[in-house]
């Protein structure tokens, strides 16, 4: 065991102390995120929206989320990283306890895209902070390490969150998202100070960049992850509905459940990332196994009744999940090199916020019409979809060497 817990430590070895300090920052930030789990339910249960209404405050959700991602990169070429981190975090904690003072349909669209316009104008500003203090060949662990404080956050903010809901209510959640973003940004000008940053990273130059709008293989690896992300988003929007009226679970055991999720990623990213890099696996058959995994955490629910299937369908969504974003990132990134990495990053960043805009209303609009069973058999489908683009891309992958 003890040798089982240094080669774990092993993993995160090398890694600067301002990665480190933006791991702790985030991970303070996403442990307060406990509103958007538990959105969906509340918007039907508190608010009383039907699932039509709630799909479309979802759109909206990601409409705020893309253009605060294209908003964060274009201030933080002019302005810095710095400081739209900490206007993000500001605004963002205050439009959290705002917005659970919001009860019609309108407003809510509203307000909800207004929220993660701020919010989410953090997460490229963040990932060229943590590119300015990250070496050459620690920046796939240094992405790794980002992302296990966010899903660490991520996975005591719905624990944290279900109690919450059951001794003091929703509005618990809006004032401790909010209070968690300001604090964030309290803790960003203390321990990072702009001056000291350490300029790390390589610059490249290409004589002939290429447009990513042009480079077939970045359009293909896009979409296979876009097909992965819509599917995947069914768990923060139409899966806590169903684990509430199907599998009639409370707000804490839902909370648990989520939370699981993050748990198992802190615990087996980083050694994945590890155990597969240095074996020189091929990432996009990692990419394939990920979203095939991710599609039987959804085809086993119409056939299996027993309750408990639910911890496996998150088992296989998380395993998948450990795949396709920490190597999908890696290849993009790759290819960058080839091109504009600005512009290839840009559309990089922007193809999860469109599936926001899509994923979470096509799902809430297919078990408004269609039921919950049919609308995992339709996602299973969507998902062997990009299992198919993402094994066209191996293979032209291989004709174009």
């Amino acid at each position: 065991m003890q040798k089982l817990f240094a080669k774990y430590i092993d993993t995160f070895k090398g890694l600067s102390q301002e990665i480190w300090i933006l791991a702790g920052i985030t991970l303070i930030n996403r442990a307060g995120m406990m509103v958007i789990p538990f959105l969906s339910i509340y918007l039907t249960k508190e608010i009383g929206l039907t699932y039509q209404q709630v799909g479309w405050v979802m759109t909206c959700f990601g409409l705020g989320s893309l253009l605060g991602a294209w908003t964060g990169g274009k201030l933080t070429d002019r302005i810095g990283g710095y400081k739209v981190m900490f206007g993000s975090f500001i605004l963002g904690g205050f439009g959290y306890i705002a917005i659970q003072y919001l009860h019609d349909f309108q407003p809510l669209c509203i307000g909800v895209f207004l929220l993660t316009l701020m919010a989410d104008a953090f997460r490229p500003a963040l990932f060229v902070a943590m590119s300015n203090y990250s070496k050459p060949e620690n920046k796939t662990r240094s992405v790794t390490l980002i992302r296990l404080a966010i899903n660490l956050g991520m996975s005591m903010g719905p624990a944290v969150g279900g109690a919450l809901i059951l001794y003091f209510g929703y509005a618990a959640l809006f004032w401790i998202d909010g209070i968690t973003n300001i604090m964030a940004g309290v803790l960003l000008i203390f321990l990072l100070n702009p001056k000291k940053r350490k300029i790390l990273d390589e610059q490249i130059t290409v004589s002939n960049p290429l447009s990513p709008y042009k480079d077939a293989y970045f359009l293909l690896l896009l979409a296979g992850i876009y097909i992965f992300t819509i599917v995947f988003l069914q768990y923060f929007s139409t899966m806590p509905v169903y684990y509430r009226e199907v599998k009639l679970l409370t707000e804490g055991e839902i909370g648990l459940l989520m939370g699981l999720n993050g748990m198992l990623i802190f615990l087996f990213e980083m050694p994945f990332v590890q155990f597969f890099e240095s074996r020189n696996y091929n990432k996009i058959k990692l990419l394939i196994i990920g979203i095939g995994l991710l599609a039987m955490s959804f085809v086993i629910l119409p056939f299996i009744p027993w309750t408990g299937i639910i911890v496996f369908s998150i088992i296989f969504m998380t395993v998948g999940e450990m795949l396709v974003f920490p190597f999908g990132n890696a290849l993009a990134v790759q290819r960058a090199k080839k091109g504009n990495q600005g512009a290839y990053m840009a559309l990089f960043s922007m193809n999860f916020s469109v599936a926001h805009i899509f994923g979470h209303n096509i799902g809430m609009q297919s078990i408004d019409h269609l039921g919950f069973d049919s609308t995992w058999l339709v996602v299973t489908g969507v998902a062997v979809l990009g299992m198919f683009v993402l094994t066209y891309l191996l293979r032209y992958t291989r004709r174009n060497n």
